[in-house]
């Protein structure tokens, strides 16, 4: 199959009974940019106990009404990471799957299921219409654990494990420099390279919200970088493309810092003050122009991330 055409191929998946839905309008997703929307003031962030949690298992934020953000309790997985879903006229689009394979022990797949009946329901759609694409930013455990929870769902699709099979979903013929176009009918996802923490990692910018996901090579705490000089020429381009794209937010996936800068150890299940998941287009640029001076490896804080130059498992 061509790999750049795949997403114009038809799946054929068995039909749910489902209500009769009304014809549904289709959602315009290029007018009126960014389109406006809300982060929490708080999310959870575990407990002294993790026994003692009462948390949801996954906490899911509606951005607006077509976009949303889960995350993983601090109780099931420390690393707490952030998941992503934007909604299509025709696509849903899912980046980054948590870090508990087992449906039984974290129902990932019945949380996203849910999201998508009440937009369906919102929107007049039929679950069973809408195809569901998993990505993730990068081949570390913590971001596609849960992929196999989907392995049986109807209509869905989802990136291999392999760097060949990451960059051939998308049809790259140029990693990472080529930036490519996911249209999830009507609503576009810009993506490319974004290596560095890893070599297989990418990057995503949402037309609609205008919100820039960077993964873990740049997020509101530890930056692990393997690979100095290649997550170097990721920032510029990151910068190349904030220069010429307006940008809303910037967000990764996972916040391991405090409100004050403190710096949570690794590991911890509690995280009482959390600074915000969202970061500034000039957090970003402050970050750059301290990478500008770094020469050897350390730690370097930039005032809203750890940049940690090859020093992965060295506390700040």
């Amino acid at each position: 199959m061509n790999r750049r055409t795949f997403l114009a191929v038809p799946i054929v998946s068995s039909v749910l009974q489902t209500p009769e839905y009304p014809p549904a309008e289709r959602i315009d997703f290029t007018s009126h940019l960014p389109a406006p929307g809300t982060f929490p003031a708080k999310w959870i962030c575990g407990s002294p106990s993790c026994m003692d949690n009462q948390d949801p298992p996954i906490q899911v934020h509606w951005y607006n009404e077509h976009t949303a953000f889960l995350r993983q309790n601090k109780a099931y997985s420390y690393e707490a990471p952030f998941l992503h879903l934007y909604f299509g006229n025709e696509r849903v689009l899912l980046l980054d799957q948590g870090f508990t394979q087992l449906r039984t022990d974290w129902a990932l797949r019945d949380v996203v299921d849910d999201c998508i009946q009440k937009w369906c329901l919102r929107h007049g759609r039929k679950p069973e219409d809408l195809e569901l694409l998993l990505a993730f930013s990068h081949l570390h455990a913590d971001h596609f654990a849960a992929l196999n929870q989907f392995a049986d769902r109807p209509n869905t699709r989802y990136m291999g494990l392999t760097h060949e099979e990451m960059v051939g979903f998308w049809g790259m013929t140029n990693f990472p420099e080529e930036v490519i176009t996911l249209d999830l009918g009507g609503r576009n996802i810009l993506i490319w390279g974004s290596p560095g923490h890893v070599i297989s990692e990418f990057a995503y910018y949402d037309t609609y919200t205008q919100i820039l996901y960077t993964g873990d090579m740049f997020y509101r705490g530890r930056c692990y970088i393997s690979f100095w000089d290649k997550w170097f020429d990721s920032m510029k381009r990151l910068i190349a493309f904030v220069d010429a794209h307006q940008v809303t937010h910037i967000v990764g996936c996972h916040v391991e810092i405090s409100r004050t800068g403190q710096d949570y150890p690794y590991g911890v299940t509690y995280q009482p003050d959390e600074a915000p998941l969202q970061l500034t287009v000039a957090e970003l640029r402050q970050a750059y122009e301290v990478a500008k001076t770094i020469t050897k490896p350390g730690i370097y804080f930039t005032g809203a991330v750890f940049l940690c130059n090859q020093t992965r498992g060295t506390p700040p």
